[in-house]
C-alpha cells in the first residue's frame, strides 16, 4: 500500500499550487481520501475530503472557498487545488484513504509535502 503526495513547494500570498497524491495497492475506488496537514508547533488538522461514494467533499472552515479537492478513479489520484494561498496555510500536508468514510480513523497514509507560502 502506498500513498504518495506531491506538487508541494513554495508560493508567494495569493498564490497557487496542486497537490497530487498517488495511491496503489488498495482498492482506490472505495477509500475515501483526506488531505490533513501540520505546520511547526501546531496538531494536525483536517483539511478536506473526499467520498469514495457520490464524491461528497468536506472543507475545513480555513480553507472553505480556496480549496478544492477532486478525484481521478481511472488515475487512482487526488487532486487538492489550492488558491488564494495565505501564509498561514504554510505546513506539511498529507494525505490518507479510509475504507469507511471521511469520518473513519484513516486506514492509510502518505508521506508529507511541504508547502511554503511566504513573500
Amino acid at each position: 500500500v502506498q500513498l504518495q503526495a506531491s506538487g508541494g513547494g513554495s508560493v508567494q500570498p495569493g498564490g497557487s499550487l496542486r497537490l497530487s497524491c498517488a495511491a496503489s495497492g488498495f482498492t482506490f475506488d472505495y477509500y475515501a481520501i483526506a488531505w490533513f496537514r501540520q505546520a511547526p508547533g501546531l496538531e494536525r488538522e483536517g483539511v478536506s475530503c473526499i467520498s469514495s461514494i457520490d464524491d461528497n467533499t468536506y472543507y475545513a472552515d480555513s480553507v472553505k472557498g480556496r480549496f478544492t479537492v477532486s478525484r481521478d478513479n481511472a488515475k487512482n489520484t487526488v487532486y487538492l487545488q489550492m488558491n488564494s494561498l495565505k501564509p498561514e496555510d504554510t505546513a506539511v500536508y498529507y494525505c490518507a484513504a479510509d475504507r469507511g468514510s471521511c469520518h473513519g480513523r484513516m486506514d492509510y497514509w502518505g508521506q508529507g509535502t511541504l508547502v511554503t507560502v511566504s513573500s
